[in-house]
């Protein structure tokens, strides 16, 4: 009995190793030191837990079904804004992650039903579709935060890997004091450890492809001709319309081109007094030739001609 005890504590020691070496290659992330770490949750071991359930109106929006959003609050625990802004951080962490993120907000005071089996409903609701960490989160005392992964992790991420992701999440959280800030530190963080567990699934699935060796089949070698016959077909598709409207085009502006050439301008006439008995004439009046240049022609129109005076 000695030997297997004291070979269990060489085995975690080594595997507590392993993982210090894969916390020192990861990027700088805060709340990564295990002895603070062991404190908190030897605290939150030490918390007792309350006797008040979750109201029995809101278990069919918590556990019925594997949730339409990425954050669960039917009990609308968080304001309007804050949900908004959780949402929207957990969407985008699904769009840049091939691991979902479901958090589920409880009061601090509630405890889930005991005839609610956690593990049984991640694996009926989550065995399926993408792989995905199930939180649940007790507003206002962080320390309560429980972590489930779905099968498809299970199999792949260790428990020491899930305790440490929970750990770390945990402390970030309890930096903060407003439980807005909590739930988001928590998030931020958590979505750092899911980031490792990616890889992890990663290098599984890497490992089991090269384990199927699957056969490749060698592409037919594709000529020029092959790359452009589905144009080819598309441009033959569309030949007979683009020419119906090219004629049509073309016969719109010859046609106004034609009438434009083809177009009289005419011009009104208008009547004019006769002057003289003439059709036209000036309108000076009757003394077309003047005695003296110097003086006005107004001044001359009465006067006689010479020769009507010599008369």
């Amino acid at each position: 009995m000695k030997v297997l005890r004291v070979t269990g504590i060489c085995s975690a020691l080594a595997l507590g190793w392993a993982f210090g070496a894969l916390e020192s290659d990861a990027p700088d992330a805060p709340g990564t030191a295990v002895d603070d770490v062991g404190e908190v949750m030897e605290n939150a071991a030490a918390v007792e837990m309350p006797g008040n359930p979750v109201p029995e109106e809101f278990r069919d929006a918590y556990f019925g079904g594997r949730p339409e959003k990425f954050l669960v609050d039917p009990q609308g625990l968080l304001s309007p804004v804050d949900f908004r802004e959780r949402l929207s951080f957990l969407n985008y962490h699904a769009s840049d992650s091939a691991i979902d993120l479901y958090v589920y907000i409880f009061h601090a005071d509630q405890d889930i039903p005991r005839e609610v089996w956690v593990e049984e409903v991640i694996e009926r609701f989550f065995h399926e579709g993408r792989p995905a960490a199930v939180v649940h989160f007790f507003v206002g005392d962080p320390q309560r935060t429980t972590l489930h992964l779905s099968p498809s992790l299970l199999a792949v991420v260790p428990v020491s890997e899930q305790r440490r992701a929970l750990e770390n999440s945990v402390m970030q959280a309890l930096k903060e004091e407003h439980a807005a800030a909590q739930i988001e530190a928590f998030m931020v963080q958590m979505s750092i450890r899911i980031y490792w567990m990616e890889r992890m699934l990663g290098g599984a699935a890497e490992s089991e492809t090269v384990l199927a060796k699957p056969k490749i089949v060698p592409q037919p070698e594709t000529s020029p001709m092959d790359v452009l016959r589905p144009h080819l077909e598309t441009a033959r598709r569309h030949a007979t319309p683009a020419a119906v409207i090219a004629g049509v085009l073309l016969a719109a502006f010859g046609m106004g081109f034609w009438l434009k050439r083809r177009a009289r301008h005419r011009f009104p006439e208008f009547e004019v007094e006769p002057r003289l008995g003439g059709a036209h004439a000036a309108g000076v009046g009757a003394v077309i030739s003047f005695a003296s240049a110097a003086v006005p022609p107004a001044s001359q129109r009465d006067q006689k001609p010479d020769y009507l005076r010599r008369a």
